[in-house]
């Protein structure tokens, strides 16, 4: 009975500790409080966002741009209780240092290449690229996806922003060329080499092919779905890319994005996904004609 009457002391003691702190801190309420409560929220949620993108470039600029709001904060005589801020800038350091080591190495060594940027220009399809280009993108990949769809060739095809992991890109072969209908439909010819692959297009370029991308391990997809839609959904769920897949048995089009599958895709549905993922960075001149 002591040991029970001892543990329920502490028990009420802790609670009355805890109701005291939470009395102490709404009657202590602040302007401060209520800015280093956003500030936090606002960190946490770009951060995630940025990770959601696997973009190691912007996840250095908000590294950046921490380290400074934490020095402002730092020398900053109205807010004293800066250690949480700065312990969250380390782990973030820590973290940017495991995750995207090789990233990191190579941002350094290219930082002062500018034939490295007008390649990533090119690659991209940001350089010169008006909305007569984007239409003919859109329509010979429509075209290509309809026709692979009437003959039951099974194709996947990922539009990617340049967040793709490097091991994806790595896993096929670099081929930076024009997106053309023949072209992609050749890529997915059941004996070609790289048909069992997924291709890759980053703006108007198809910048790879036969690429091994990561199955998804949710089980509540229809059984039907085989190895091209699970990875197709995979890549969806770890980069915020979208997926057009052609099933090989039904000739079924679908488009995926975050994990979400639409299928029975026709003209009109893969129409509005392309021009969604290509009017996100054409010039608002272009957007306008």
């Amino acid at each position: 009975m002591k040991t029970y009457a001892l543990a329920a002391s502490a028990f009420t003691e802790g609670l009355t500790r805890f109701g005291n702190g939470l009395i102490d801190f709404f009657t202590g309420f602040t302007v401060t409080y209520a800015a280093e409560i956003l500030l936090f929220y606002l960190l946490i949620y770009y951060v995630s966002k940025v990770l959601r993108d696997n973009d190691a470039t912007r996840l250095m600029l908000l590294y950046w741009a921490l380290l400074v709001v934490v020095g402002v904060v730092q020398f900053s005589t109205s807010l004293s209780d800066t250690d949480f801020y700065l312990y969250f800038v380390l782990l973030l350091s820590l973290f940017m240092l495991i995750l995207f080591n090789v990233e990191i190495k190579k941002s350094l060594w290219d930082v002062h290449n500018p034939r490295k940027e007008k390649a990533e220009k090119v690659v991209s399809g940001s350089e010169n690229r008006t909305s007569a280009d984007v239409e003919r993108c859109i329509s010979d990949i429509i075209k290509a996806l309809q026709n692979m769809s009437k003959n039951n060739v099974g194709a996947l095809i990922i539009l990617s922003k340049g967040n793709l992991p490097k091991q994806v890109l790595q896993s096929g072969v670099m081929l930076d060329a024009e997106i053309s209908t023949q072209l992609i439909e050749g890529i997915f010819f059941p004996k070609a080499p790289l048909h069992d692959g997924a291709m890759v297009i980053r703006g108007h370029k198809i910048q790879a092919a036969g690429c091994f991308l990561p199955l998804t391990q949710k089980t509540s997809y229809p059984k039907e779905f085989g190895t091209r839609h699970r990875a197709g959904i995979g890549i969806t769920e770890v980069a915020n890319v979208v997926s057009l897949v052609v099933s090989e048995e039904t000739g079924i089009i679908s488009i995926i994005k975050q994990g979400n599958v639409q299928r029975y895709a026709d003209y009109d549905m893969l129409q509005s996904a392309l021009r969604d993922y290509y009017w996100q960075e054409l010039p608002l001149s272009d957007k306008r004609k």
